[in-house]
């Protein structure tokens, strides 16, 4: 009786020689210098090979090459394989292929080089950059100058290199919100947590400053809606709507048009409306057939987008928005994706202003993985929402006690406004820090 096993090989391959169904296991550069985000995939489509094409000279393919002991009958001993792709055993129709996860393993895992304090005492001007650059890219496109790719990717980097030292300081900074500056706002906003959500993810920084431009860049094509559209304050109609759905076309024609490598923002800003069971717009993609960068960025774009108050409608608490993205894990969003987003975000995500068991009210100022529901918060207003002064910073991780002995305890979070307390006039008078200064006596804050 012949026995037979079968070996798993790895073969170098001419890019030319090419096909559908290979895995694709090396290239001849490192990843990271390539537009492939995953390492180690298989080859679907024309698409993919053009752009292996494009970018090696040489991958490596798992082939699988059968191997007997003894020969069979007839067979010819000096018969040559006909062609490479005879190497390589397609599996069947009926054998499932295995299921992947939508998460590629961290890569890197990175330690904030700052405390949340110190890193908001030098971003501020910064987040000012890139929120009126945002704005110069959207009122610019709408009146037909050129997109400005340098300027964009220099203020993504900046952001980028923020988040790396401490994602708080910019996180907290998103959460305040301006309707009238909505649109622009949403974009940078976006880019900031995309930064963030793709550092909890352990991307290579590269990849990180890929994905926070497609982030900034994602909404480009609504500078080709009408205002009367876009500002509408009720419900569109259907015929509103089919002209709003129209912005992914519009975003893929204006980033298509640049002079710069922007293959895979085209492909966000065209496909981060597709959902994983099919209903998403413009071409109805699911699952595996949806960008991964597109993914992530229509996570993210949703929870901005819920959180902030729009021409119709409020904005809603953060616990709300993660529980709308955990209602539609595995329908809209990537089962696998949604619940790492959820763990980024946290129950208190910094810039939340949250009111104690003991009645005391507080600024989180900077949340740990680790420790979702203790925070770091600067307390501003006693238990009878009186001003507190001087203000006092908590660490409940190390479960901090208040006055009365009482270990302190988040029991809500409220909106921001809530007892007088405006984020933006905290930001705006340098209080968001670590070691709080003492008040300068200002009426509102």
């Amino acid at each position: 009786m012949n026995k037979s096993h079968q070996e798993i090989i790895e073969t170098q391959v001419d890019v030319a020689e090419l096909a559908i169904g290979m895995h694709v296991t090396r290239l001849d550069r490192p990843w990271e210098e390539t537009d492939f985000l995953i390492q180690g995939f298989v080859i679907k489509d024309q698409s993919d090979i053009e752009a292996l094409r494009a970018q090696c000279g040489f991958v490596f393919i798992e082939g699988r090459v059968q191997k007997t002991n003894t020969v069979h009958e007839g067979t010819n001993r000096n018969q040559k394989p006909s062609g490479l792709r005879r190497l390589f055993k397609r599996k069947s129709a009926s054998e499932p292929a295995p299921q992947k996860p939508s998460v590629p393993r961290k890569r890197v895992t990175y330690i904030n080089k700052v405390d949340a304090g110190t890193e908001m005492a030098t971003v501020r001007i910064r987040f000012k950059d890139a929120q009126d650059t945002a704005k110069s890219i959207m009122s610019g496109l709408r009146v037909g100058r050129t997109l400005d790719v340098n300027n964009a990717r220099k203020v993504v980097k900046g952001c980028v290199e923020s988040v790396l030292r401490n994602e708080n300081a910019l996180m907290l900074l998103t959460k305040i919100k301006h309707q009238d500056a909505y649109t622009a706002e949403h974009c940078i906003n976006v880019s900031i947590l995309c930064a963030a959500f793709g550092k909890h993810l352990g991307l290579l920084q590269g990849e990180i400053e890929t994905l926070a431009l497609c982030g900034l860049l994602h909404d480009v094509g609504k500078t080709k809606i009408p205002d009367e559209i876009l500002n509408k304050p009720g419900a569109l109609t259907p015929k509103e709507f089919e002209l709003m759905r129209h912005h992914t076309t519009h975003g893929r024609t204006i980033l298509m048009g640049t002079s710069h490598s922007l293959n895979t923002a085209v492909d966000v800003a065209f496909s981060h409306h597709e959902r994983m069971d099919g209903s998403g717009y413009p071409r109805g993609l699911s699952d595996h057939q949806i960008p991964y960068f597109a993914k992530i960025v229509g996570l993210v774009d949703t929870y901005d987008a819920i959180t902030s108050d729009r021409v119709y409608d409020k904005g809603r608490a953060s616990m709300q928005a993660l529980d709308i993205i955990h209602k539609h894990r595995g329908t809209q969003f990537d089962a696998e994706l949604a619940d790492q987003f959820i763990q980024l975000i946290g129950i208190y995500p910094p810039g939340s202003i949250v009111e104690m068991v003991n009645g005391e009210v507080g600024i989180v100022i900077e949340s740990r993985p680790d420790h979702k529901l203790k925070p770091c918060v600067l307390l501003v207003r006693e238990a009878d929402k009186s001003r507190m002064n001087p203000y006092r910073t908590v660490d409940l991780k190390a479960s901090a006690e208040d006055a009365a002995g009482e270990v302190y305890r988040i029991a809500r979070e409220v909106p921001d406004g809530t007892y007088d307390i405006v984020l933006q006039e905290f930001v705006d008078q340098d209080l968001i820090v670590t070691k709080p200064k003492p008040h300068s006596g200002s009426k509102t804050t």
